[in-house]
């Protein structure tokens, strides 16, 4: 995977299926390594139940929003505007988009 750095992308991503609501996500790419190894930008969605399956480690700074994550092996974490968390490479569960989200993130694809 190299995204492209710049516009957002506007459809739901690969690895993310709608289970509940109409959730509109946008992404935006806005810097990649020298190495391509790292990729930071912003996502934002609004509110919906999500079901995510992720391939690569990625850091998050949520700065807006309210989302209860459950990853399909543990219980419900509920994060919100002024935290920070990672979400480990290989991620399987659900998010639920409680209030509208503006999360900054750095994503590891090496």
């Amino acid at each position: 995977m190299t995204p492209e750095v710049g516009e957002p992308i506007t459809p739901i991503s690969d690895g993310w299926e709608v289970l509940e609501g109409d959730p509109v996500m946008w992404t935006w790419f806005e810097h990649q390594s020298e190495d391509c190894a790292l990729v930071e930008g912003t996502w934002r969605c609004t509110p919906g139940t999500l079901r995510a399956e992720y391939q690569y480690y990625e850091y998050v700074v949520m700065l807006e929003g309210k989302i209860e994550i459950t990853p399909d092996s543990g219980e419900t974490v509920v994060v919100k505007g002024g935290d920070a968390f990672a979400v480990e490479a290989n991620f399987k569960g659900v998010w639920k988009v409680i209030e509208p989200v503006h999360k900054r993130f750095l994503l590891r694809l090496r």
